[in-house]
């Protein structure tokens, strides 16, 4: 059992950790400081130096309440705790900043030595002249809108298990989202090659951005522990860890200018985002990039300016967040746009698709729209709502309740087309291996945190190679069989593995096909997959077994097995295509003590082909139950630096 010794203060130096007392405890077989560690900053960031800021274990300073300063292994979790009582850590106290505009004063507690006044990162896009533009717009709002923190809380904490081998090779099972980077931190932050250590995703109970950063310090504790004490540890954060130190969403202040015509085209906007970014970087720095990009989907407009500057401060660190940025500027904007719309007596709907970005344009920020549903999103969302006869009851009253009818449009890219780090592997692979019984064993790097991935690329080669599902047998997330993969992240697995694993499939096929075409003395583009079998278009009597195919290439192969891969890499940087929603909510609200009721949620997604319609449901479910707690439910408190949401917080 492997528990971490947390800091109890928002900022301070590490004077001296003592051990001693903590070592006598029965039971405890091993203790870890940073003295033991070498001393390694990592961030999964890492094709920027300055983007690295953090230890697994605190060296020489803590930053934020609930930092990783020492961590203990013992027989059982009472041991573990008494030892974690009695590690005396003697700390001196910093001035702390927990307010972004107060840490960008000159006078302000300094973070860290690499980030003058606190900037962690700016980001700026700048496209035409909105300051000039906005002179010629009917109407120009203005408006300043602030989101809270929030955190993922996925049924499943984090949790890592730990154990050498011979030889110095390291495995670690882990619940993540992103097992090659875990894998490739691990090795930096242990100065050993990545190739020693095996890091292996098995089933994961929810991420939502909150397991994408790599490695956390609850695997670096795991492995160095199991390492000291030379025997496997394991370490599952609690409830109360997760509020306390976990990654989560960034509260973010947006001041939003738009300028439209009298008839609600949008020409110009300005955006100014101050992100509250907590002690260190995370995934914060493409989180200030992606708020700029963002929100230029799903509308277009000709001028456009953002400035975006994320904060330091002593609070725990923001990363990635279920649309990671885009919540936040789309709640923003489409605020506004209806307040502009009222202004000016539009129909909201009607003044969505007038501006709704079409296939062929290109967004503010450089996305090339290669497809769009969304004038078709909002057509049929605001049919099933009944948009136009609700909307005449918007804001009326009947006795002390209050009904209300509103529009939500988003647009997201699915696919991510960049890379964290610098590597000369894809974006994702697949690797099919027939066997003589005609099963197939498919190995992919991809992670499925319960959106289906795994389903979907089973799919994919069954129907490919015209397989039952049951003879599709996938191995996923394991990095020292499976091929690299970049994560679960933007929408992107089934996008990028999806294609991979068709792309192996389909090689996989021209080669089951060059056997069979000899055997049926057939052409192979006039043969057909269907049903375990492969036989002439048209005549599906004359057919050979696919289990009869694979063996007859392995006899031709002096009894190689059949062993293709397919890689996939998007081909733009940005994104290789895009989503579009539009929603609808209706909700009763009492004037009197302010509960309300959620009526009808009315949905329309442009989600391309739904391979799996019922995880497309899910999916889009899962998106408003995420939204609506959002909105009305979470917010994380603080305190001098202290989240106060846990129940109870003693390390």
């Amino acid at each position: 059992c492997g528990l971490i010794l947390r800091s109890p203060l928002p900022h301070a130096k590490i004077i001296r950790i003592d051990t001693s007392k903590a070592l006598k405890v029965s039971g405890v077989k091993a203790i870890v400081t940073a003295e033991d560690t070498p001393k390694i900053k990592f961030g999964i960031i890492s094709r920027s130096a300055k983007y690295m800021d953090e230890y697994p274990l605190a060296v020489d300073k803590v930053r934020f309440i609930g930092e990783e300063v020492a961590a203990v292994a013992a027989t059982d979790a009472d041991a573990a705790m008494a030892a974690l009582d009695l590690i005396e850590v003697q700390y001196e106290e910093l001035p702390a900043v927990f307010d972004p505009e107060e840490a960008q004063n000159p006078a302000a507690p300094h973070l860290h030595d690499h980030a003058p006044l606190n900037l962690s990162r700016e980001y700026h896009i700048k496209q035409g002249e909105p300051a000039t533009a906005f002179n010629k717009c009917a109407l120009v709002r203005e408006d300043t809108f602030t989101t809270q923190s929030a955190i993922h809380a996925y049924m499943e904490p984090r949790v890592a298990l730990a154990y050498w081998g011979k030889g110095g090779a390291l495995t670690v099972y882990t619940s993540t989202q992103t097992p090659y980077y875990v894998q490739q931190h691990l090795g930096r932050t242990l100065d050993i090659n990545p190739d020693n250590i095996r890091v292996i995703k098995p089933h994961v109970g929810g991420g939502f951005g909150g397991k994408s950063d790599g490695l956390s310090a609850v695997e670096f504790c795991a492995a160095l522990l199991a390492k000291h004490a030379d025997r496997p540890v394991k370490i599952v954060c609690s409830r109360d860890e997760e509020f306390a130190a976990a990654r989560r969403k960034h509260p973010v202040t947006i001041t939003m200018k738009t300028g439209v015509t009298k008839n609600g085209i949008i020409v110009a906007r300005q955006c100014k985002a101050v992100l509250d970014g907590g002690a260190y970087c995370s995934l914060g720095p493409l989180t200030t990039i992606l708020m700029g990009t963002f929100q230029t989907l799903p509308f277009a407009f000709e001028h456009y300016q953002y400035d975006g500057y994320r904060i330091y401060t002593n609070k725990p660190p923001c990363g990635a967040m279920r649309g990671h940025g885009g919540p936040q500027v789309h709640f923003a904007q489409d605020i506004q746009l209806d307040m502009i719309a009222e202004a000016l007596g539009l129909d909201p709907v009607e003044m969505a698709m007038k501006n709704g970005l079409q296939e062929g344009d290109q967004s503010a920020a450089g996305f090339k729209i290669v497809s769009s549903g969304f004038q078709e999103c909002l057509e049929k969302v605001s049919a099933e709502a009944g948009w136009k006869q609700n909307r005449k009851s918007k804001n009326k009253q009947c006795g002390p309740k209050a009904y209300g009818i509103g529009l939500g449009c988003g647009g997201f890219p699915s696919g991510a087309g960049f890379y964290f780090n610098k590597t000369t592997s894809a974006h994702s692979s697949v690797i099919i291996k027939a066997s003589e019984g005609g099963g197939l064993n498919v190995l992919t790097g991809a992670s499925d945190i319960g959106q289906g991935s795994d389903s979907v690329i089973c799919q994919i080669v069954a129907e490919v190679l015209g397989l039952p599902l049951e003879d599709i047998h996938l191995t996923s997330a394991d990095t020292h069989l499976t091929p690299p993969d970049m994560g679960t992240y933007s929408s992107r697995v089934t996008v990028a593995a999806g294609n991979a694993a068709l792309n192996a499939s389909k090689a996989a096929r021209d080669e089951i096909f060059r056997i069979a075409s000899g055997h049926l003395e057939a052409n192979p583009d006039d043969l057909v997959a269907n049903d375990r079998r492969i036989y002439v278009d048209g005549s599906p009597d004359r057919f050979i077994s696919f289990a009869d195919a694979v063996n007859q290439f392995q006899e031709k192969n002096d009894g190689s097995p059949l062993l293709v891969k397919g890689s996939y890499n998007s081909p733009d940087p940005l994104s290789p295509t895009y989503s579009f929603g539009a929603y609808i909510c209706e909700v009763e609200v009492d004037l009197r003590t302010g509960e309300f009721k959620i009526l009808r949620f009315s949905v329309a997604h442009d989600c391309g082909q739904p391979l799996n319609p019922m995880s497309v449901e899910g999916q889009i479910e899962g998106c408003i139950g995420m939204g609506m707690g959002y909105a009305i439910q979470e917010q994380l408190d603080f305190e001098d630096g202290q989240t106060l949401n846990p129940v109870s917080y003693t390390h």
